[in-house]
């Protein structure tokens, strides 16, 4: 399926979406399209976007949902593809330039349909860290397209066919976009968010995901503490786009050791009936993480009580206990 939509904070926080009872993702209302060039602009920019389309994309022949959205508050269109069982890659289209990039290719095939499907080159291969499915579609995508392969310094001998590397602090653009690179270890040690503030847009890989964060497979909690207090700093209406749909089973854990978390209740339900259509979870945004996500709530005392967190250990020694919990669950 695909959707059109702007990917606002505003949205979900009241938990909308714009889809009719069928389950299929169909176009905004104009409330939710950005008319800077006036309504008729706005209006003929909204029929030359497709209601809805079959993702045909897998070596195993499966359909899989296929979910696109697009920033309308600026001229970067951001498309989920689907890979491998629950990872997301993501197009990213400059609509003034046509310059296409992906960010976490897990395989070559899902990505290559989706280009093929608008005629479309890639011209960029971003990474947030090295995991195989995170990259495991570099070195194909690079050779069909001559695309050029962006990473972390840190992680330079580990990214398949990385051209340019990037360390934190620097700012990079795509096309007209400035885009900032974070230095999020703990998942990895090289771990890297690209984070679009013109498009109100931060790609976290598998250092924060939708009510949870990534496992400690490099780094330590305090490590992982710092990196989500990193983009936690982010305005809350940054739209946060994670590596995995790992939403709806992240929202049974967090209910676990929080249950009288009202927002949490409210977006765990949201959660729960999106799934139930097989509509993806992402984009979250930073506020709604701040408001349910166990990860960044270490200091919450209905938390710290469910798991015996001594009142006087720190946020990072917090967080280690989530995790060695949310690993047992």
């Amino acid at each position: 399926m695909q959707m059109i939509s702007r990917a606002s904070s505003a949205a979900m926080a009241s938990f909308t979406c714009s889809r009719g009872q069928s389950g299929l993702c169909v176009v905004p209302g104009p409330r939710q399209l950005c008319l800077r060039k006036g309504l008729l602009y706005g209006f003929m920019r909204l029929l030359s976007m497709p209601f809805k389309t079959l993702h045909l994309a897998s070596r195993s022949l499966r359909v899989a949902e296929f979910c696109s959205i697009s920033n309308m508050s600026s001229s970067l269109q951001i498309e989920l593809v689907p890979c491998l069982r629950d990872n997301y890659a993501y197009l990213l289209h400059d609509m003034d330039t046509g310059t296409v990039g992906v960010v976490d290719p897990s395989e070559a095939v899902p990505v290559i349909d989706a280009l093929s499907r608008k005629n479309r080159n890639l011209t960029y291969i971003l990474n947030t860290h090295h995991h195989h499915d995170h990259t495991g579609g570099n070195l194909e995508l690079k050779a069909r397209y001559g695309a050029k392969v962006i990473g972390s310094g840190v992680d330079k001998d580990r990214i398949p066919g990385i051209d340019i590397v990037l360390n934190d602090g620097d700012k990079w653009m795509f096309a007209g976009h400035e885009v900032h690179v974070i230095d999020t270890p703990g998942h990895t040690r090289g771990h890297i968010s690209f984070y679009f503030p013109g498009s109100a847009t931060v790609f976290t890989g598998d250092t924060l995901f939708s009510l949870s964060c990534g496992k400690l497979f490099e780094g330590t909690p305090g490590q992982m503490f710092s990196s989500l207090q990193k983009i936690m700093s982010l305005p809350d209406d940054t739209n946060v786009y994670c590596g995995h749909e790992y939403t709806l089973s992240n929202s049974k854990f967090a209910l676990s050791i929080e249950p009288n978390n009202e927002a949490l209740q409210s977006y765990a339900a949201h959660i729960a009936q999106l799934r139930s259509k097989g509509v993806p979870t992402i984009p979250t945004t930073i506020k709604m993480e701040k408001s349910c996500n166990p990860f960044l709530r270490t200091s919450s005392p209905e938390i710290r009580q469910s798991l015996r967190i001594p009142e006087t250990a720190d946020d990072s020694e917090a967080l280690g206990v989530i995790r060695q919990a949310k690993d047992n669950f």
